[in-house]
Formats: C-alpha cells, sequence, structure tokens
C-alpha cells in the first residue's frame, strides 16, 4: 500500500483560510460548516505577550484510522494507491460513530440532522490521479502546506505529527506539523507605560479600568482559549472556524 502525507507549517499560516476556500470549491460544498479543511485559531497568553495560533488540517489519513474501526456499515475504508481514507456515501447512515471516534473531528457534517451522511477529505484523489496537488495546498499563498509521499515528506520535514493542543497521534497521522517558534520581543519597551498610552483617548472614555485588564484577561473573556477540533453542533464548528465563505 502506498501512503501519502500532508505537511503544515505554523509558522507559515496566517489563518487566510485559502485553504479551506478552495478545498470548498473544487468539491462543490456549500458554504457552512461542512469543511473538509479546517482553519482553526485559538489565542494564548496576554499583552503585550498574546499570540494568536492556527492550524489548517484536513484528515491525516491515519495509518490506524479510528473512523474505519468505528464504522458498522464498512461505509469507511483506506484505499491502496495513496492511503486516503475515504467515504462510501451509499452506504453511510449518517450513525457518526465515526465522528465519536476520530480524535481530530475529521468526518465533517452539513447539519445536526440524524440522518445527515458523513463526508471528509479525500485527500483530493481525483487531482492526484491527474498528476496535481490537492487543492489546498496548491492554493496556500505563503507555502504553509506541502505535500507528498510520507517517506518524502519526513525526510524533508521530520517525523513530528503534534503541536500544543493535538490529540496524541495515537492512529499514526500521516500529517507532519513544524510548529511556530516562542515569541521574541526584538524590541524592548516599558510595558506598563504602553499600557497607559493604550488606554487613554482624547476626548472619550478610557478603554478600561486598569492594566490588569489587558494584562491578566479571564480565560472566558477570550473568544477561542485553546484548540478544539472537535465539537457538540454544527453552530459551534462553524463558529470556531469561521471564515467569510462559511
Amino acid at each position: 500500500m502506498g501512503q501519502y502525507a500532508f505537511y503544515f507549517d505554523q509558522s507559515r499560516c496566517y489563518s487566510c483560510h485559502a485553504c479551506s476556500v478552495a478545498c470548498k470549491d473544487w468539491n462543490g460544498i456549500e458554504a457552512g460548516p461542512e469543511k473538509w479543511m479546517s482553519v482553526y485559531e485559538w489565542e494564548e497568553g496576554a499583552f503585550p505577550d498574546i499570540r494568536l495560533r492556527s492550524l489548517a488540517f484536513p484528515c491525516a489519513h491515519c495509518d490506524d484510522p479510528a473512523c474505519v474501526k468505528a464504522c458498522t456499515v464498512g461505509a469507511v475504508a483506506k484505499e491502496g494507491e495513496y492511503g486516503a481514507v475515504l467515504v462510501d456515501q451509499d452506504a453511510c447512515t449518517g450513525c457518526r460513530a465515526c465522528y465519536e471516534a476520530c480524535p481530530y473531528g475529521s468526518p465533517k457534517f452539513a447539519d445536526d440532522g440524524s440522518d445527515t451522511k458523513m463526508s471528509k477529505c479525500t485527500m483530493c484523489v481525483d487531482r492526484l490521479n491527474e498528476g496535481h496537488i490537492p487543492v489546498c495546498v496548491a492554493s496556500c499563498p505563503l507555502r504553509a502546506l506541502d505535500f507528498g509521499p510520507v517517506d518524502e515528506m519526513t525526510a524533508k520535514y521530520g517525523t513530528s505529527r503534534w503541536l500544543d493542543q493535538m490529540p496524541e497521534p495515537v492512529t499514526s497521522p500521516n500529517f507532519i506539523v513544524k510548529a511556530a517558534a516562542d515569541r521574541k520581543r526584538i524590541v524592548s519597551y516599558d510595558a506598563e507605560k504602553a499600557v497607559e498610552l493604550m488606554k487613554k483617548r482624547e476626548g472619550l472614555d478610557d478603554l478600561f479600568d486598569s492594566a490588569q485588564d489587558v494584562t491578566e484577561v479571564p480565560r472566558e473573556a477570550l473568544r477561542s482559549p485553546e484548540l478544539r477540533m472537535k465539537h457538540e453542533s454544527c453552530e459551534t464548528r462553524l463558529r470556531s472556524t469561521h471564515n467569510f465563505a462559511g
């Protein structure tokens, strides 16, 4: 069996969602939560050391795919030429056992209906058969994504399959990652003075009451305080991966 893999460089991604939009366009998917390529964003830290993290994730097309094991009707299977995990929608019953089993939330649904069939990233097998790379990789303007035989990807980029807050790679995902380096303060400055200057607006009320309002932000005040790849509903998934194309 052949096996291909995706590569993601977190330091190059700025959450433009070009990969997600291109995936929807190529595969004829309507705007909404059914995103075969999902771009997740979450916040870390507080001023002056706040960081917005991102992760563009399709499907890991795992060596030991939990979704295949979980499907009770054999609708999900791993094909042999590229190692892609594919779903037969004619056989799918919409039971969502695959979604419950997948640590990455890669099985996708257009809505929360009990009989809605699952769909997912196909690794763009149709494009591979024509000698092209997956459309998400081809569309990335900053080359944060790459794709190829897994041996080539690991030789080129290493073997890391985990970013901080991602699920442990127990299913042997074919998704190689490079984490963004920790933030460095290149130019030193007086953070307390910066907060005071930020606070005051001539002719308007102050933006906040004290420095602690921006340096010690409550977790519940953050829009996305952590990476969440699985969601209880399509609404929360759409909210956490929002862009102008749904």
